[in-house]
Formats: C-alpha cells, structure tokens, sequence
C-alpha cells in the first residue's frame, strides 16, 4: 500500500514545527536567557545614563594572577567608576551582604549560588589594580534581571533590572575630572583582553580549572602554590579552603 499521499502532507506540517521547536528550545535556554538579560542591561543604561557623562564598557575580561577575570559592565564618569554584575534568576532570592552563597528558590527547588558581591569584589580589585585608583572610587553593583524578588533585605547596591541607574545617578559629588575619565577609558581599553569568542572560551576553560580540585592553582597574590586546608575551629569548622603554601609569610586564601 502506497502511504505517500498520507505522508507528504504531514512532512510538509512538521517542516514547520521543527524549526519552531528549535526555536522554542534556543528561547528557554539559560545562555539565551542570558544573553536577554544582558541586553536589558546594555538597552536601561542606554535610555537612561547620559553618554557623554557615562562611559560604558561591556564584556571587559581582565588578566589576574589566577588567570582571568570578566565584568558585565563598567561605567566611568567624574563620579566614580562603576562595576557592574548581571543575574539572571528567576524565584525568590535569599541572601546577605556577608553570607558567602545566596539561595534561589522557585517552588521546591532550591539552588545555591556564589554571593555575588564577593563575586564582584574580584573585579573591583582587578580595575583597582589596572587603573592605580583610590578603592573608594570603584563601586560594585548587582542587578538582578529574570523575575527574581528579593525576600531579604539588601544592601542599596543590590537592585533588581533598572533600579541600578538609580543607584549610579545617586553619586552626585564628582572625584575625577574629565580629562582624568578619558585616562581610565583608555586604560581599561588598552588593559583589556580582545573581546572575542576566543577570549571567552579562554576565561571559561580557566573556570572549570579553578573549580577544579585536582587542577594546580596558583596563589594570587605572590604566586606560590596554593594548597587545599580544612578550617580547625569556629563556625565553619570542617570547610575546605585553598591556602597559600608560603603561610604565615603569606595569608592570601580562596573559597573552594
């Protein structure tokens, strides 16, 4: 029996629904859902930081002792040079300026995650040290983007999708001229790796190794190797950390 007649036609309906399925599954994805938030990020500061008082720097990857490190954004002006992190969570959000991982919660589901102001704080160090600026002109900000709501009190720094424009225009008092704004867009410029997909895959492949217990790592302050210790006493008695070889003589360490 010939099927054709009944097969042609139902080709010519799934031509159609699998490239929609593709489609539908590329617009769940977390790297598409990222790529989103970072827009929305990338559109809010557009539409609502003057440009020639805001410098805007994306995708800035750094050279760091330990490798390398990335920042969503950096906005220079006479107010300070401001260091932003992007989240894209969705659920209810728990956390404190000094707990090092938060929580994400959607129904029963729960995740832990790196906090992201220590998270940031490497980025911070990483422009204080590339630029030679006083620590207090850089100032961290996280923005929240995904429908996440936050049901723990959070510093100011810590916004949800275009609350960090308000938090950026709320610096008033200006501590760098203008001739001294272009010097720090230069440098970052200059200082910067290519932002490319190489370099991207670069930082990646350097994550995993970091995160990676058995990858030999290096001490980021005087380059000695790092050892994995356990903490003898306290509240966190137990927890592994990674220890300079060189202690006392150096007391630099790195959550695992």
């Amino acid at each position: 029996m010939d099927f054709s007649p009944l097969l042609i036609p139902l080709w010519h309906a799934m031509k159609w629904l699998i490239p929609l399925a593709v489609l539908a599954a590329i617009i769940q994805s977390p790297w598409f859902k990222g790529l989103v938030g970072e827009w929305l990020v990338r559109f809010a500061a557009w539409l609502r930081l003057d440009k020639a008082e805001y410098r805007a720097l994306h995708d800035v990857t750094l050279p760091t002792p330990d490798g390398t490190t990335q920042i969503d954004h950096v906005f220079v002006s006479r107010y300070g040079v401001f260091v932003v992190e992007t989240k894209n969570y969705s659920g209810w959000i728990f956390g404190g300026e000094q707990q090092p991982t938060w929580t994400q919660k959607i129904y029963r589901t729960t995740n832990k995650f790196q906090n992201p102001l220590r998270q940031n704080y490497k980025h911070l160090k990483a422009l204080e040290t590339l630029l030679n600026v006083p620590a207090a002109t850089l100032h961290s900000v996280i923005v929240f983007v995904g429908g996440s709501t936050f049901k723990t009190p959070m510093p100011p720094n810590v916004t949800y999708a275009g609350g960090y424009i308000r938090y950026i225009k709320s610096f008033k008092e200006p501590v760098f001229s203008a001739a001294e704004v272009d010097e720090i867009v230069e440098a970052i410029s200059s200082g910067r790796l290519k932002p490319d997909l190489a370099t991207t895959r670069d930082h990646v492949r350097r994550l995993k190794s970091r995160n990676n217990r058995d990858a030999p790592r290096l001490c980021p302050r005087c380059g000695s190797p790092m050892v994995l210790r356990e903490v003898k006493k306290g509240a966190n008695a137990g927890n592994s950390f990674w220890g300079c070889s060189q202690f006392p003589k150096c007391r630099a360490i790195q959550n695992v």
